[in-house]
């Protein structure tokens, strides 16, 4: 596994995309202002001076870390925007929860939408939010935590944050989860995207990629 500067690994290199590995804290796109402006698309078009404008396919939250996949061409991009439009990507997380959740597992199914006043805040809304649903397992406790995976179905923004912390969900919030937890500050999160489950863009060949949790 290569070392972009910074914490960024390279997990897989193709000719039309890239699978990277983005530590807690790095944005995934560029931000607002000049100082948002190192993220994953920077270092991988730093990486790759010919790759298209816009790379990213999907994001990761700036404090989530894991496995992130980038399109080096526009055909590429094409065919794994759709592959995760049309939900045919596999994606599993391994989160530790600020508590210890009784139940093994189950299906969680919240409806959430953005609160304006609050952003980039999540609310529950059973009656304008729109549905997000996860699969979960338990698959240990640990000190008063508990270490879960999470098999989302959607892929709505904080989704798998707010299924933790609210009391809907599992009740617990991620550890390190400064906006609906007690984090403090940005790389503290621990939710990792472990794996990442694909066709190839071109030879639709089935692709899986596997991070370990860095915690």
């Amino acid at each position: 596994m290569s070392n972009i500067p910074d914490g960024l690994k390279l997990v897989h290199e193709d000719p039309v995309f890239v699978v990277v590995d983005k530590p807690s804290g790095l944005l995934s796109v560029p931000g607002k202002g000049e100082a948002n402006q190192d993220c994953v698309v920077s270092r991988v078009k730093e990486l790759y001076p010919d790759c298209i404008e816009q790379p990213s396919v999907h994001r990761l939250d700036q404090d989530t870390s894991g496995l992130l996949v980038l399109a080096l061409t526009e055909d590429a991009h094409r065919n794994l925007s759709v592959q995760f439009m049309d939900r045919l990507v596999g994606k599993r997380y391994v989160a530790l929860l600020d508590g210890e959740v009784k139940e093994n597992g189950g299906l969680i199914e919240l409806a959430f939408r953005l609160d304006p006043d609050n952003r980039p805040y999540q609310v529950y809304d059973p009656e304008r939010g729109k549905m997000g649903v996860t699969r979960w397992r338990k698959l240990g406790v640990e000190n008063g935590q508990t270490r879960v995976e999470f098999m989302p179905h959607t892929g709505r923004t904080h989704q798998l944050r707010l299924h933790s912390a609210h009391e809907k969900g599992l009740g617990f919030p991620i550890v390190g989860d400064r906006l609906y937890g007690t984090g403090t500050g940005p790389g503290q999160l621990k939710l990792h995207a472990s794996t990442l489950r694909f066709r190839h863009p071109q030879n639709r060949k089935p692709l899986e990629f596997f991070s370990e949790p860095p915690f």
